[in-house]
């Protein structure tokens, strides 16, 4: 036996959305109901453990060999079930995934989409999902179903039929996609990176119990404080509706379009009396701090350790990892000076304490949501990360060669750049600093072709720039760097040629091709970035350009239009991406226990090591980009933190 592709049915009380498949398979009724496999591609068989069938031998023996290859479709829930099931764990190598697979060459993350997509002829079952209600999830007791709060395969033999027909379908779908993208293989590396990805999710990182029930307790005080106040100021039924308090604020001569953040922002500045702290507590009332809280409450496992945090090849894009279930890729900066202070009021629950030193209990809970992470006992965090990865990585991809002196010799970009754009010295702190905040806003909006739009959407009006200052400090960034913008132009070109003429090309470090209906673009890694079914199109202003299929807003299947910029934007993050890849694992290799990764941070478990060391680790060039200047920086904390 070389390859066994399995698919598994199961039964839990646990949210699964909510809680993710650790919790989920850690769950005291938690059963695999059934069991579909088939051996080398051969005839699926189902095996229906819950009506006494037993696995067989072989395929027992073939879940704990590495040498064997185990196929499914999300093998992360398959690895995970069966780990419980078994009694141990069963190491992510020797387990591939086909919706990686998927996600590598830019299809969607879900077996149905895929099926779709990729037009088979045995696609997901579309019964699946009430058949998975039915059999899989507590059921609510009636009087009609006898008051059970599960469904059995006896309650409904029919229905019980099907759903091993959908068992079987889901193995035969997972075993066609793998057939169909036999053309493109992934590469070993990137199996290699899955591997770490699972082991690191698998160890998880630990919660403050404490923290996070006490973060909920006192927000539960603070929204009915907050709700009170607002109803006796408004005299409304829910004064947290926005369609209501637009209404009491028309009403009270505050012409308002809408109550999202910004707009409330701008009202307050000219807002007094009851509109002023009625806007005030909107704000009080809208914060999402709770939700996370919540989140680690619903995730974490029986050791207080959250799991499946991390999604590999997430942004099927660029293959960055993305978040998932607590969603920690945009957890809430923070700026407080005492934060252990503040942390400690929290867990002891001293409210009236923390109400009388903070002007927004609200906004000091966000602020603590990354504390809630915390080493094990006799460890700490050693948090490390790349400094300023994508403008070095662009500057190395155009050869901007002024760009990577300035870092290979230590210096403040912004400041740097900024000296560039206008011709004089810049110093931080020193002569001509006021400069570098526009050169601070240029680097981080106009790398990937973005103008003055770019420079608003990263906050240059907030900073204080004035609008009509906006256009100049676009043109100044493309004149002080010509081999960026040059690279846009190539690109683009270089893309539109290959497209239309279905060949291959060359540019720089990057390999150009078109391939069966699919755009690749190889990265110096030999990594290769896939945009399905790409062709040339028309932009908005009559031009060229380029169009190819993927996920867009909504989740849904369609068009997208790119251009040189784009392209540029996806290859840069995507080479970063690999830059931290190698560095998680050369990091686990030598034994350093990742618990989460962040961007292009690595939060680290340890009880020995020191930040100098990982810091060196984390430095080290990959052996395909010569000439690359890279940089890490951290720090060492009790709990997890923004340094």
């Amino acid at each position: 036996m070389k390859r066994l592709s399995i698919d598994l049915e199961t039964y839990s009380s646990v949210d699964l959305g909510k809680s993710g498949v650790y919790k989920y398979a850690e769950s005291e009724d938690f059963e695999i109901l059934l069991f579909a496999y088939s051996i080398d591609d051969g005839e699926v068989e189902v095996i229906d453990l819950a009506s006494g069938e037993k696995i067989p031998s072989e395929i027992l023996s073939a879940l704990r060999d590495e040498k064997v290859e185990k196929w499914a479709f999300n093998a992360n829930f398959e690895r995970v079930c069966l780990t419980r099931y078994l009694g141990e764990r069963l190491k992510p190598q020797g387990w591939y995934c086909t919706m990686i697979w998927s996600a590598y060459l830019g299809l969607p993350l879900s077996l149905e989409k895929v099926g779709e997509v990729l037009k088979l002829e045995k696609q997901k079952m579309a019964e699946g999902k009430s058949l998975v209600r039915y059999f899989s999830m507590p059921c609510k007791p009636t009087k009609f179903n006898g008051m059970r709060t599960r469904n059995l395969s006896k309650h409904d033999k029919e229905k019980w039929f099907i759903f091993k027909e959908y068992n079987k379908r889901d193995v035969e779908t997972e075993m066609a996609i793998k057939q169909k993208l036999s053309d493109f293989p992934m590469p070993q590396s990137e199996w290699e990176n899955y591997w770490t990805d699972q082991n690191i999710n698998d160890r998880g990182i630990l919660i403050d119990k404490t923290l996070v029930d006490s973060a909920i307790k006192f927000d539960e005080i603070l929204r009915k404080e907050n709700m009170g106040r607002a109803g006796k100021l408004t005299g409304l039924e829910n004064p947290n509706s926005p369609l209501q308090l637009k209404e009491w604020l028309n009403k009270k001569g505050l012409e308002i379009d809408s109550l999202a953040k910004k707009d409330v922002e701008s009202a307050l500045k000219n807002a007094e009396g009851d509109i002023k702290e009625v806007l005030e507590l909107r704000q009080e009332l809208s914060k999402s701090s709770v939700r996370k809280y919540d989140a680690m409450k619903n995730v974490k496992g029986k050791d207080n350790r959250v799991r499946g945090l991390i999604q590999f090849y997430g942004a099927n894009r660029t293959g960055r990892y993305s978040g998932r279930l607590i969603q920690v890729q945009n957890l809430r900066r923070n700026n407080l000076k005492d934060l252990e202070l503040a942390r400690s009021l929290v867990r002891d629950k001293e409210y009236e304490s923390l109400e009388m030193l903070y002007d927004s209990p609200p906004d000091v809970l966000s602020q603590l949501i990354r504390t809630a992470f915390i080493p094990k006992k006799e460890c700490r965090f050693i948090v490390s990360d790349f400094s300023a990865i994508e403008a070095r990585v662009l500057a190395w991809i155009a050869g901007e060669v002024w760009v990577l002196d300035a870092f290979k010799n230590g210096e403040d970009i912004y400041c740097s750049t900024a000296s560039q754009m206008f011709g004089v010295p810049v110093v931080k702190h020193g002569i001509n600093w006021e400069l570098r905040q526009k050169g601070k806003v240029a680097t981080l909006a106009c790398g990937y072709q973005g103008s003055v739009g770019a420079l608003k959407a990263m906050g240059a009006i907030e900073m204080g720039l004035n609008e009509d200052e906006l256009q100049g400090i676009v043109d100044s960034w493309r004149e002080a760097n010509p081999n960026i913008v040059r690279l846009w132009w190539d690109i683009d070109s270089v893309v539109k040629r290959v497209v239309k003429t279905r060949t291959r090309e060359k540019y720089r470090n990057l390999v150009i091709s078109y391939e069966k209906g699919i755009l690749f673009i190889e990265l110096p890694s030999k990594r290769r970035l896939a945009y399905p079914k790409a062709k040339i199109g028309m932009n908005r202003f009559g031009g060229e350009s380029i169009v190819y299929e993927g996920i867009v807003v909504g989740n849904k299947w369609d068009k997208i239009e790119s251009y040189g910029g784009k392209f540029v934007e996806n290859i840069v993050q995507a080479i970063a991406r690999d830059i931290l890849a190698e560095a998680i694992k050369r990091l686990e290799d030598r034994g350093f226990n990742i618990v989460m990764h962040i961007h292009d941070e690595v939060v680290i478990e340890s009880d020995s090591s020191s930040i100098e060391e990982i810091n060196e680790i984390m430095s080290l060039l990959p052996s395909w980009a010569p000439g690359l200047i890279l940089d890490a920086d951290g720090f060492e904390s009790e709990f997890y933190r923004k340094d």
